[in-house]
C-alpha cells in the first residue's frame, strides 16, 4: 500500500452500498476497494457505511501517523473488532469464532 492508499472490504453488502464506494474507490475484487480519498471523506463515508450495512460486515484500512502507519474500522454483524495493545492495533474475533482446545476447527 502507497502512502494515502484506504482499502474498504464489503461482505454481503447491499448492491446500492458498493456503488455508492464506486465514486471514491476502484473495485480491485469483489467487495474489495481501493482508493486515495481524503480523510474528510473517509470521515463522512464511514457512518455511511455503518449504517447502511445491515447484516454484512465493513472494514476500512486507512492511513496515519502511527508506528503501524494505518489503522482500522469495523461494523456490521458478526465482525472482527480492532483492539490496541500498546500503540499495536490487532484484530480480535468474534466470540463464537474463538476457538476452545481440543474443538475441531469450523470449516
Amino acid at each position: 500500500m502507497s502512502p494515502g492508499t484506504t482499502v474498504v472490504i464489503l461482505i454481503a453488502a447491499p448492491p446500492g452500498l458498493r456503488g455508492h464506494l464506486t465514486r471514491w474507490f476502484v473495485e480491485a475484487a469483489p467487495g474489495v476497494y481501493v482508493g486515495t480519498p481524503n480523510s474528510r471523506i473517509r470521515d463522512r463515508l464511514w457512518p455511511v457505511l455503518a449504517q447502511r450495512i445491515r447484516d454484512g460486515q465493513a472494514v476500512m484500512i486507512e492511513p496515519v501517523h502511527t508506528e503501524q502507519g494505518w489503522s482500522v474500522r469495523t461494523a456490521g454483524r458478526d465482525r472482527w473488532a480492532p483492539v490496541d495493545f500498546d500503540g499495536l492495533t490487532l484484530m480480535a474475533r468474534p466470540a463464537k469464532w474463538v476457538a476452545t482446545p481440543g474443538a475441531p476447527i469450523p470449516m
